[in-house]
């Protein structure tokens, strides 16, 4: 199979969707690699070492796309990018189409074959693909909350950690997963009393067990999170749906209660978000204020630590994109009905129930292929 690789476009976003190693394996099993010149330049990755992985260097998206049967992506195709996009085009990357009607429509009108990283389940009901970057993501939001709370950032002025005779600043994560469990791993690091809330009193008993006692937890109720937000200096939003638009635990209204200048960092903001007063924002301009609310809302975060994200990735998503490239996919998805999930959009069709719900469309089993 010929697999293209091309350079995101999406702002500030300097991860790639290979990495060399990733290229000589491929290489090793009988495939052929197009990189687009420089995809990998900004994080160290050059293509003289893709050159050596046996790759191909071709000078232009429009090249590379025209090309390639596999396209292998990070972030979601951007409108020049899905203008590209033919029925024959087998597409692997982050979609999140939950919460993205206009590239749900524009994926179906192309005709090509989309499968998303974060769909994808293992046989614990885990998403593999997208752990690596919740694991980023993660911790970057204590390590970007902690920034925003600097005056300078318009936030309250509050040390996380505190100092001796200054009590230690409180985080709220909303969230006991990937995301949220790597969060606290980090606040309590710096020193920060750590909440996490979630629904599962399982989760919550385990989450108690690995932190020894050094984290609270509290079942999340309405009520709970409004009582806790109130006293916040720092709210993670980590909650995710496979599939499907994030819940929003916290309303517009709610924010009268919170203290001005604290700190909102939705890392569901992908899948639209678990705050009401969210909306997406760039590395370039990464927050905004809201009733006296610092949001940070970047809708891809580990691309501001691209090269360790870039590897995290290729290392999770390899063995999936060899098996991919390996086997007719309509026969390898039927057999594997996990991977199966990863399935989003088909000839125009949604097979992905999460994404047919948000938007009232019709769900396509994979059985029906």
């Amino acid at each position: 199979m010929l697999i293209g690789v091309p350079t995101e476009i999406k702002t500030r976003e300097y991860r790639v969707g290979l990495t060399p190693s990733g290229v000589k394996e491929l290489c090793s099993q009988g495939h052929d690699v197009i990189i687009q010149k420089g995809a990998g330049e900004k994080i160290g990755f050059f293509d003289a070492e893709y050159q050596t992985s046996g790759a191909e260097i071709v000078e232009t998206a429009g090249e590379l796309w025209s090309r390639a049967q596999m396209i292998i992506k990070v972030k979601e195709p951007q409108p020049e990018e899905t203008a590209r996009l033919k029925p024959e085009h087998l597409l692997f990357t982050y979609l999140h189409l939950a919460a993205e009607r206009h590239l749900t429509e524009s994926l179906q009108n192309s005709g090509c074959t989309a499968i998303a990283y974060e769909t994808i389940t293992d046989h614990l009901g885990h998403l593999p693909l997208l752990a690596p970057m919740s694991e980023v993501a993660g911790r970057m939001s204590v390590q970007a909350g902690a920034h925003c709370l600097e005056i300078a950032q318009q936030g309250r002025g509050v040390l996380l950690g505190g100092v001796p005779g200054v009590a230690p600043g409180k985080v709220i994560i909303l969230g006991g997963g990937v995301v949220g469990t790597n969060a606290a791993q980090m606040a309590t690091g710096l020193g920060a009393e750590v909440t996490i809330f979630d629904k599962s009193p399982q989760r919550l008993r385990e989450l108690d067990s690995q932190f020894h006692g050094r984290i609270k937890t509290c079942y999340s109720t309405t009520d709970n999170v409004q009582q806790a937000i109130a006293e916040a200096d720092l709210i993670i939003g980590a909650v995710l749906i496979p599939g499907a638009a994030a819940p929003k635990l916290v309303t517009k209204a709610d924010l009268g209660s919170m203290q001005k200048g604290s700190v909102i960092v939705d890392v569901a903001i992908d899948q639209g978000g678990c705050f009401e007063t969210s909306r997406p924002t760039t590395h370039d301009d990464p927050t905004f204020i809201e009733q006296g609310i610092v949001h940070y809302c970047v809708a891809n975060m580990p691309g501001a630590v691209a090269r360790t994200s870039t590897l995290a990735l290729t290392n999770a998503t390899l063995p999936y994109i060899c098996r991919l490239a390996n086997a007719p996919w309509q026969t390898m998805l039927k057999q594997d009905p996990l991977f199966a999930k990863g399935l989003n959009v088909h000839r125009g069709d949604i097979f992905c129930e999460g994404v047919a719900k948000a938007f009232d469309l019709d769900f396509r089993p994979i059985d029906s292929l």
